[in-house]
């Protein structure tokens, strides 16, 4: 990871983000998995957000994103889960058993430039469990 410059800014904004389907049930599988990974790189696309590693767990998924600092963070999260939970519950009407898609839960930690490579190995190895 390196510092990011931007006019008068010189940030590395560093956030590994997770959270999970309502009743933690394991809905993102096959094509809502496929489907779920466009939409959270579209978001990112859209908001000039680089993703730097993204887990998606049956039950949970595991996001770590660089940002730019005049972006909120819950901003992001009301992003990536709003478009996602909107789309994804179109597209896959079993999605509609669940009271929403998401939990209003999430969780959010900052990562430092050393602690970067930690979080990426971490989320690379959670596929293999």
């Amino acid at each position: 990871m390196e510092y990011q410059h931007a006019r008068n800014k010189v940030y590395l904004m560093n956030y590994h983000l997770i959270w999970c389907p309502k009743r933690r049930k394991k809905v993102l599988t096959g094509h809502i998995k496929t489907r779920l990974e466009q939409i959270i790189t579209d978001v990112a696309t859209e908001k000039n957000i680089k993703i730097l590693a993204l887990e998606i767990i049956p039950d949970h998924l595991h996001l770590f994103v660089s940002s730019h600092p005049n972006i909120p963070v819950h901003n992001l999260i009301r992003a990536f889960k709003g478009r996602s939970s909107n789309l994804l519950r179109k597209e896959f009407p079993e999605l509609l058993k669940l009271p929403s898609l998401w939990t209003h839960s999430y969780f959010i930690s900052t990562a430092r430039n050393v602690s970067s490579e930690t979080i990426q190995k971490y989320i690379e190895a959670q596929s293999k469990q």
